[in-house]
């Protein structure tokens, strides 16, 4: 959360002129509330479970960025599926740079606790072996969002997926 998933996936797809496919939307969509409050009336459980069938339908979509929310890949189903069809990119950024950056985002349900800062340090230690499975990892705390995306169309390129 905070390395600019969906501002970058959204420009990343109006570069390539593809559509962003938000998961996260789509979970709201399908559960008529926003996540937050699915974390707070159904559980984490359930949201993952919920998160996990939208990550196989989306999978298998074709010619689309898609936004996953931080702990999709959690999740070793969700990786090989999110893979199956695409590349996968880990945008990483420091525990400050994404403090400063979801700081009054009362939607993150994770980050909704006393000490903000030392979850986000939690839960990117806890999912550092997960994150490390995606096919390119790019540092984002001093990129602009147009930077990162360029940066993923130089390894898309670099990669044979796109000319």
């Amino acid at each position: 959360m905070g390395a600019g998933k969906t501002v970058v996936g959204k420009t990343l797809a109006r570069l390539l002129k593809r559509k962003f496919v938000d998961l996260d939307e789509m979970i709201e969509e399908r559960e008529g509330m926003p996540i937050a409050e699915i974390f707070a009336t159904r559980g984490e459980p359930y949201f993952r479970k919920t998160e996990k069938d939208i990550v196989e339908k989306a999978s298998l979509f074709t010619g689309v960025v898609t936004g996953t929310g931080g702990g999709a890949v959690i999740d070793k189903e969700n990786v090989v599926n999110l893979k199956s069809n695409g590349i996968m990119f880990y945008l990483d950024a420091s525990p400050a740079k994404i403090l400063e950056r979801t700081k009054g985002h009362t939607h993150r349900p994770l980050l909704n606790v006393s000490d903000p800062k030392e979850k986000i340090s939690e839960l990117l230690a806890k999912r550092a072996e997960f994150y490390a499975q995606a096919d390119h990892r790019i540092d984002t705390n001093n990129m602009s969002v147009d930077e990162v995306a360029n940066k993923i169309i130089s390894l898309l390129k670099e990669d044979g997926e796109i000319s």
